[in-house]
């Protein structure tokens, strides 16, 4: 784990609702300058979808109204053993996103000329291969070596972004997004469309491989209830939540949260939320009051109020594509807004 303290600065998720990606990359830079966050623009295009986004290349995948499967081809293996060649060999170069699949990506990195972190992202194994099906209709994730083979690609993926964004920032953060957590119990994860359970064991080993194509700073994103400890337990540098909606599901887990800050761990507190029926009933005052509740149950446990705030980010409770323009532009105003109050008021 990377010793780093964010101090609370501002970030955000990923997604915003533009389809133009100067604009997106603009309103993310004004708003967010200490960390700016490569906006994803899935209403530009569906190949800007989640899962979609970092199938590029990925032998045999089609993708057919944003959604995945593979036709394997009489090269099939062959493409596969492939892949686990390049990761024995750190040889990322040929798994890049292209402009077609992440504008904002190519948009973004042009506009920054050298800064001291930004942030990127991509799909988890997990959320990946739960999306993707295979010949028979069945998520991949039933398929343990297509399972491992999908980790792999995007340990790839992951490495290829660090390298890209490291052009440009001394300390490039990718987060590996994981909805599909939500599915998570403390012993195994449940596919429900499968009716399969998947140890949490193979559930850590997936995720590992592909937090080993980061070799900077790393961080997850799970915008709902889960299994915390299992995150909290791997080698992330940040743990990224929503906050807004989910605080008393990682309060159950305090004991783990300690450990976590005091092996040097950060929390990304998705402490604004994400839709417009209560951006207009929050405000910098009361989203400070919301957070104050947030990490009250770990300075009952023994964590320095001080070193919470030390060792946090702030973040929207999760993308911000399903909002109107204007109210993104809140979202991400009140975000840097909690940041500039909180950074003032303690002197972090």
């Amino acid at each position: 784990m990377a010793e780093f303290e964010f101090g609370c600065l501002p970030t955000a998720i990923g997604s915003m609702p533009h389809s133009d990606p100067e604009e997106a990359c603009s309103i993310v830079m004004k708003h967010l300058p200490s960390i700016p966050a490569w906006p994803q623009l899935p209403t530009r295009s569906s190949r800007e979808s989640m899962n979609v986004q970092f199938s590029e290349g990925f032998p045999g995948a089609v993708v057919d109204e944003g959604k995945i499967h593979i036709e394997p081809s009489a090269n099939f293996e062959a493409e596969l053993k492939q892949i686990y060649i390049d990761c024995e060999q750190n040889n990322s170069d040929k798994y890049g996103v292209s402009a077609e699949y992440a504008a904002g990506l190519h948009a973004f990195m042009p506009k920054i000329k050298k800064m001291e972190i930004v942030k990127g992202q991509i799909t988890g194994p997990i959320t990946w291969g739960f999306a993707v099906t295979d010949g028979d209709g069945r998520s991949a994730l039933c398929d343990e070596a297509l399972a491992e083979a999908m980790a792999k690609f995007l340990k790839l993926k992951a490495m290829w972004q660090e390298n890209a964004l490291r052009k440009i920032s001394r300390y490039p953060i990718i987060f590996v997004d994981e909805p599909s957590l939500v599915f998570l119990s403390s012993t195994y994860l449940y596919l429900p469309q499968e009716k399969v359970s998947i140890p949490t064991e193979r559930v850590t080993a997936l995720l590992e491989e592909v937090f080993k194509g980061i070799e900077g700073l790393k961080g997850m994103h799970c915008c709902g209830s889960t299994n915390w400890s299992l995150p909290l337990n791997t080698t992330i540098d940040v743990l990224s939540f929503d906050a807004y909606n989910y605080a008393s599901s990682l309060a159950r887990y305090s004991d783990e949260v300690k450990s976590f800050f005091g092996r040097g761990g950060n929390i990304a507190w998705g402490i604004v939320p994400n839709n417009e029926e209560s951006l207009v009933k929050e405000s910098v005052s009361s989203l400070r009051d919301r957070l104050g509740e947030a990490v009250a149950p770990f300075t009952r446990n023994g964590v320095s109020f001080k070193q919470i705030l030390r060792q946090s980010l702030l973040t929207p409770s999760c993308g911000l594509a399903g909002l109107p323009y204007e109210a993104a532009r809140q979202a991400l105003e009140l975000v840097a807004g909690l940041s500039a109050d909180l950074r003032g008021r303690y002197t972090i």
